[in-house]
């Protein structure tokens, strides 16, 4: 009976640790930071963060909606603060940061500068959700994350190294980029006098366009290949990784598109 009974408070233990471990590595979530405020057209909103994805999307109204949530299982939430800085003209411009460290500052730098060496093994990460009315400009920077940005009608910056960037935007500058991941973009319209770069350096980038496209082109990979749906006149020498060429009638946007591990892909909208 004895062998028995230790037999059975072995299994209990062993199923209480399990449970304990289940317990502990459950995510917790907490939305740590809201704001929404007034942004004129032709201003910016920029948000920086280090752990954690960035999303745009198109606000129901005439005000900016910014609402950052921590996820967490062994982390620290203490361990970031949120702060919000205006700059411009008349303070027109508005930055939202995630600050990781107490010597952190918000700014539009990049967000691997607000990184003082916070602890390595905290888990803790910040998922913002902003909403954009018509007209305003916006920028997102993060390290670990993806950013993802939609229903924005003006100049777009997105920008992580680690995590895919999914931009569509038209008839406005758009520049995109990763260092680890993938770039897709679906561009819905062109403008002649704005300027667009689609970069990666380990991941494909996917660039879809109008079906009636008037642009030069940039393309390049170092290890990948090179693919276009539309017919091109080439200018100077091709190159097995690189291309410059013109699309459509004469005129249009400087539009690059490059990667070096991964393949560049030009896609008829």
């Amino acid at each position: 009976m004895s062998r028995f009974i230790a037999a059975a408070t072995a299994v209990l233990t062993v199923h209480a640790a399990i449970a304990t471990r289940a317990a502990a590595q459950q995510e917790n979530t907490k939305d740590a930071y809201q704001w929404s405020g007034r942004v004129a057209p032709g201003r910016w909103i920029r948000v920086v963060n280090l752990n954690g994805s960035i999303t745009f999307g198109t606000a129901p109204g005439a005000d900016v909606e910014v609402v950052a949530t921590e996820h967490w299982r062994r982390g620290d939430p203490s361990a970031v603060r949120f702060d919000l800085q205006k700059s411009g003209a008349d303070g027109g411009d508005v930055t939202v940061c995630a600050l990781w460290g107490t010597r952190a500052r918000c700014d539009s730098r990049s967000a691997d500068e607000h990184d003082d060496n916070p602890e390595r093994n905290n888990d803790l990460s910040v998922e913002f959700r902003v909403l954009v009315p018509r007209g305003v400009k916006v920028a997102a920077s993060t390290v670990n994350g993806a950013v993802v940005v939609t229903g924005v009608t003006e100049e777009i910056s997105a920008s992580t190294v680690n995590g895919q960037v999914d931009v569509t935007g038209g008839g406005a500058p758009i520049s995109a980029s990763t260092v680890n991941g993938e770039v897709k973009a679906h561009v819905t319209k062109v403008n002649a006098a704005n300027r667009m770069k689609f970069s990666a350096v380990n991941g494909n980038v996917v660039v879809d366009l109008p079906t009636d496209l008037a642009a030069d082109v940039d393309l390049s990979t170092v290890t990948g290949s090179l693919r276009s749906d539309y017919p091109m006149t080439v200018s100077g020498r091709i190159g097995g990784q690189r291309m410059n060429a013109h699309i459509g009638s004469p005129g249009g946007p400087t539009i690059s598109i490059s990667t070096v591990n991964g393949n560049v892909e030009l896609r008829r909208g």
